[in-house]
C-alpha cells in the first residue's frame, strides 16, 4: 500500500519558453491521483543559468519535482547535472522525444525556444480581422462598413454575428448592420461598393421560430412582439426594400448552417475578383 504524502507535492514546470505545454501534461497527469492536490508552479522564460539555479533551490526547499521542456542543450544539461547533485527528481519531457526524431529523420532539431508561439503575419491578420468583428458587430459604429472586407445586412437572427466571426477567423474584416423598420440606415452603407455588401434574409417561420426560442432562452414570454408573425413580416418586407435599393447578392439562410453560408459569401467574393 503507498503511504498518502503529509502534504500537497509541488511539481515546478520549467521552460524557455511560455511552459504552456509541460503544464498542459503535468495537469493531464495530476488527476490521475485526484483527490490528492498537486500545486502546480510554472516558470517560464528560463534563459541562464542563475534562473536554474534558483529552481534547483525552490524545489529541494520543498521536496518537489521539476517537469521541463527546455530546448537549448547547454541549459538542459546544466538543469539535469545541478539536480543530481542536489537530489531532486526532473522529468526531461521534449529532450526524449527530439532525439529520437532527429535519428529518425537524420537532422538536427534546431533547440530554439517559443516555435510553437511564433507569430505570422497571418495570425496578426486574423486576430486584426476577429478586433474588427467586435467593434463593429450590431451597427455600432457606421464609419466600420466604410473600412470592412464585407458588410452584413439583415434582420435580427439572420446570423450576421456568428458569420462575422466566422469570416474574420478567415481574415475578412466583416461588419453587420441590422435592418430595424424604426431604425434609420446608415448613410455610409449607401457610399460602400455593392459587391463587398451582402443580404440575409430568412423564412418568416423559420425567423418565428429561431426568435421564440431565443425569448426562452432569456426568459421571456415567446409572444412578445419580437416574435410576432405581423411583425416579422413587416421586418422582412422592410429589410428586402433596402437590399433592392443597395443592389447587393441577397442570401436565404433558412436552412443554412453558418459554416455553409460563410462558404458561398467566399465563393461570391472570389469569383467578383
Amino acid at each position: 500500500m503507498i503511504a498518502k504524502p503529509a502534504s500537497s507535492p509541488t511539481v515546478f514546470v520549467v521552460s524557455d519558453s511560455a511552459g504552456e505545454t509541460g503544464e498542459s501534461v503535468v495537469k493531464a497527469a495530476a488527476v490521475q491521483f485526484s483527490p490528492i492536490k498537486i500545486n502546480i508552479k510554472r516558470i517560464t522564460f528560463i534563459h541562464d543559468r542563475e534562473g536554474v539555479d534558483l529552481i534547483i533551490q525552490a524545489a529541494k526547499k520543498v521536496n518537489g519535482v521539476i517537469v521541463f521542456t527546455l530546448v537549448i542543450p547547454e541549459l538542459r544539461d546544466y538543469l539535469v547535472e545541478q539536480a543530481v547533485i542536489h537530489q531532486v527528481i526532473t522529468i526531461d519531457l521534449l529532450g526524449p522525444i527530439i532525439a529520437s526524431l532527429e535519428n529518425v529523420l537524420h537532422l538536427p532539431a534546431r533547440h530554439q525556444p517559443g516555435m510553437i508561439h511564433q507569430l505570422d503575419e497571418d495570425y496578426f491578420r486574423k486576430v486584426e480581422a476577429v478586433e474588427f468583428a467586435v467593434k463593429y458587430d450590431d451597427g455600432r459604429d457606421p464609419k466600420g462598413v466604410l473600412q470592412a472586407d464585407i458588410v452584413l445586412v439583415g434582420v435580427s437572427r439572420t446570423s450576421k454575428t456568428p458569420l462575422s466571426m466566422f469570416l474574420a477567423h478567415k481574415r475578412f474584416k466583416v461588419a453587420n448592420v441590422p435592418l430595424v423598420p424604426e431604425i434609420k440606415v446608415p448613410n455610409e452603407l449607401f457610399t460602400v461598393p455593392k459587391k463587398k455588401i451582402i443580404g440575409l434574409t430568412i423564412s418568416p417561420d423559420k425567423l418565428n421560430v429561431i426568435r421564440k426560442e431565443r425569448l426562452r432562452a432569456l426568459g421571456l414570454a415567446a409572444n412578445a412582439s419580437y416574435a410576432n408573425v405581423e411583425r416579422i413580416n413587416k421586418e422582412l418586407e422592410y429589410s428586402n426594400e433596402i437590399m433592392k435599393k443597395l443592389g447587393c447578392i441577397v442570401i436565404d439562410v433558412s436552412n443554412k448552417a453558418v459554416e455553409e453560408t460563410a462558404s458561398l459569401i467566399q465563393e461570391i467574393l472570389r469569383t467578383r475578383r
